[in-house]
């Protein structure tokens, strides 16, 4: 059987803007680390459910793609980059690295290391 990228499934559940596609991306058992933040780790893939309602209620346009990778049997090592707008109208991006272990086609573990990102600067205009 041919087991599609759990990282490309992650990244078309969460351009749905469906939470639950995006959950089902995870194992029941899925721990998150954040080691900059170690009070935001959590274990379960119920939380990954309300974490993503609640992004896509301050974010509900946000686009998330991948920007370089690398994979190592279930090791999978990504940049990823978000771009949403966000209550205000202004333009949010996060972006930073996660290295993401898969099992069974799921992500089972991650560390992720994204934070906020200063957005691109309007172009100017006229002359």
């Amino acid at each position: 059987m041919n087991e599609q990228d759990p990282v490309e499934l992650l990244m078309d559940a969460i351009n749905s803007h469906d939470p639950q596609r995006v959950a089902d991306c995870f194992t029941p058992d899925y721990r998150a680390e954040v080691p900059h933040r170690p009070a935001e780790g959590f274990t379960g893939n119920e939380r990954v459910l309300a974490n993503w309602k609640a992004i896509y209620s301050r974010l509900p346009d946000i686009r998330a793609k991948v920007l370089r990778r690398a994979t190592a049997g279930p090791e999978f090592w990504a940049e990823f980059e978000y771009v949403g707008t966000g209550p205000d109208g202004a333009t949010v991006v996060l972006g930073g690295p996660a290295i993401i272990w898969a099992r069974d086609g799921r992500i089972a573990r991650s560390r992720f290391y994204l934070a906020p990102v200063p957005a691109p600067e309007p172009a100017p205009t006229g002359g």
